[in-house]
């Protein structure tokens, strides 16, 4: 139940009766690509810690080092995503993926080395480029502490599993906003008809983005109705400072992490593409992207398990040559459609699914009123 909302039963978007394109998988998560697994630390004490770490494991624990193409894209950015300059060069992944907050990148990306150094003594045991990426919590969580430690990198990635995936306050995502609601953690999945085959794109989004104002849901544009969560009873301050005398954070700022990831058979300029196609997901809920958001994209293939591997030291003395099967470049329509079918419906499960929260100085961000949203999509007839 929601505190603001009293009587609302937070649910995904799907079970609320919003209109949604596209066949889901069984849990429609990411955790659908077989082998890919998803971890939460969620750090909630006192009244100024509301922050976590969440881990994504392409191939699971027993499968870091083992490379997955993988492509990535900066729509915006104002963000930090480590490792990228490295996946750029040799299109390859081989670590876990890990979101936290800002200035959590440090210790997050310490604990990344210190697990990997324990548990895969194997791979580059003097040389590792992590993966860590962030978004800003700081309304929420007193983002200058130091309660994310590198321990709590290991524990996320060791409580990583398969199934279904908890949405909204949780792991990295608990103290964000999204569109003026709470925002948080959430994700989707789409299934792909090739041939014979079925394939599946499933998308993880880290959701601190959007202003009140640009929120569309199916297709109706609902921040339009709804009333501003920061309150209109608001008191007057001088401007440039809020109630509290600190700097108002712009509306949409924030940013905005998403990893999509398929059982395809891809070429890393094609997860590349598919990172790409995140943006037109997120337009589809409404934002213009903030010049203060950091969106930053990531978009790996668990296929071809062999092929990529000598691109760490210890695999010098490969084969050769190495060889990838891989979907036809003018084939790729039906995954560029799942990706953004998939981003869009994991920010909607953030927003349905995230419960209110009060934080670091008081400051409180409500839940999105589903009751109030869903009699606008009836009006419109985007509700089943």
């Amino acid at each position: 139940m929601s505190e603001d909302h009293p009587g609302e039963e937070r649910r995904r978007a799907r079970e609320l009766g919003i209109s949604l394109n596209g066949e889901p998988g069984r849990w429609n998560a990411i955790t659908d690509v077989p082998g890919v697994e998803v971890g939460y630390v969620t750090l909630v004490d006192g009244d100024d810690v509301r922050t976590g770490v969440t881990a994504l494991l392409p191939r699971g624990r027993d499968g870091v080092g083992t490379p997955c193409a993988a492509g990535r894209h900066s729509f915006n950015g104002n963000g930090e995503m480590t490792g990228t300059a490295w996946i750029e060069e040799t299109g390859s992944l081989a670590v876990p993926v890990v979101i936290t907050n800002t200035y959590a990148v440090g210790p997050v990306h310490r604990g990344v080395v210190e697990w990997v150094r324990a548990n895969c003594r194997g791979m580059a045991p003097e040389w590792l480029l992590p993966v860590v990426t962030e978004t800003w919590d700081g309304h929420l969580n007193d983002i200058h502490g130091s309660a994310v430690e590198s321990r709590h990198a290991a524990e996320a990635i060791e409580a990583a599993v398969s199934g279904p995936v908890e949405e909204g306050c949780v792991g990295g995502g608990t103290g964000m906003r999204c569109y003026g609601f709470k925002g948080g953690s959430g994700t989707a999945s789409r299934v792909v008809e090739y041939g014979e085959d079925r394939y599946t794109v499933g998308a993880f989004v880290q959701a601190n983005f959007g202003a009140l104002r640009e929120l569309v849901v199916s297709g109706v544009p609902v921040g339009r109705e709804l009333a501003d969560p920061a309150g209109s009873a608001a008191p007057r301050v001088a401007p440039g400072a809020t109630a509290d005398g600190e700097r108002p954070v712009p509306p949409g700022a924030g940013s905005v992490i998403v990893v999509v990831a398929t059982d395809a058979p891809l070429l890393p300029g094609q997860c590349k593409a598919l990172a790409r196609r995140v943006t037109l997901g997120l337009a589809r809920t409404g934002t213009t992207g903030s010049h203060f958001s950091g969106d930053l994209f990531l978009a790996f293939s668990t296929a071809n398990p062999s092929a990529l591997t000598s691109t760490f030291p210890e695999n010098d003395g490969s084969a050769p040559y190495e060889s990838m099967r891989f979907v036809p470049w003018g084939r790729m329509d039906p995954f560029y459609g799942a990706v953004v079918e998939s981003v869009e419906e994991a920010v909607l499960n953030v927003l349905t699914g995230a419960e209110p929260m009060t934080g670091r100085a008081g400051h409180h961000v409500p839940a999105l009123p589903l009751d109030r949203v869903t009699e606008l999509l009836a009006a419109r007839g985007a509700v089943s």
